[in-house]
């Protein structure tokens, strides 16, 4: 199934996934395709352009909020509103992901610190990751990851570390039972990855940034263990425990 930043799908479900998106033209991407692969449907919404959040999620399998160009530290009403919107996944203890500005926001929600790195270094290209032992006893992660950030987070209090890497020490977390936080990307389809790396090309001079060269050349050797990763990782978080989800 094509599905891209410039295609949006919604399947009636009896409780699809809600998906929080920042942009007009976002999607998605891969983690849309291979959740409509598994049989749970899309609900998307895009709070900057207006959309309302859901005041539970009673409704819906659980929730994924994306990254996006803005900072969880920005003083804008709707992403403060967002962080604050955090507060139901977690209460009714309902599978939650993060990913990048989504993993951040939920640091903020819990209490954590969201800042760029002391040194001004980035991430943005592959870049090693390193399982700890918690995350390591989860499943098996890759070795490589694509990054697209500027600013990292603080472990929030109570959670644990899965996932660290070498600049931005904190990668992937579990809070509770049902929230998670990672932050790199997984979702990006081929597609996304060419669109990203034309727009983002001001950013590739950057501190520790990659040429965009090495992005795409990154794709075709660390690509498939990636979404092999997120396929399971999807598993795991939205179905593992089967009727407790989905009932």
């Amino acid at each position: 199934m094509l599905f891209d930043d410039r295609m949006f799908y919604t399947r009636e479900t009896d409780k699809p996934v809600l998906i929080v998106l920042h942009q007009e033209r976002s999607s998605p991407g891969r983690v849309g395709q291979l959740l409509l692969e598994k049989g749970l449907g899309l609900d998307i919404r895009r709070p900057v352009l207006g959309d309302p959040l859901p005041g539970t999620l009673e409704k819906h399998a659980g929730a994924i909020v994306f990254g996006g160009p803005m900072s969880a530290n920005d003083d804008e009403d709707y992403v403060r509103r967002e962080i604050d919107w955090l507060s139901v996944p977690l209460s009714e203890n309902k599978p939650f992901l993060g990913i990048c500005l989504g993993a951040q926001m939920l640091v903020r929600h819990l209490g954590g610190i969201v800042a760029p790195h002391q040194d001004g270094m980035t991430e943005i290209g592959w870049y090693p990751l390193h399982m700890t032992d918690k995350g390591r006893a989860l499943m098996e992660w890759p070795s490589m990851v694509y990054q697209f950030h500027r600013e990292g987070f603080d472990l929030p209090r109570g959670a644990e570390l899965l996932a660290s890497g070498s600049t931005y020490p904190n990668q992937a977390f579990r809070y509770g039972e049902n929230a998670w936080g990672i932050q790199f990307h997984g979702e990006l389809t081929r597609v996304m990855m060419h669109r990203w790396v034309v727009h983002g090309a001001h950013r590739f001079d950057l501190p520790g940034a990659q040429i965009g060269r090495a992005h795409l050349e990154g794709r075709m050797d660390y690509d498939a263990p990636l979404r092999a990763w997120m396929d399971r990782f999807l598993t795991h978080i939205f179905q593992r425990q089967g009727e407790k989800v989905s009932g």
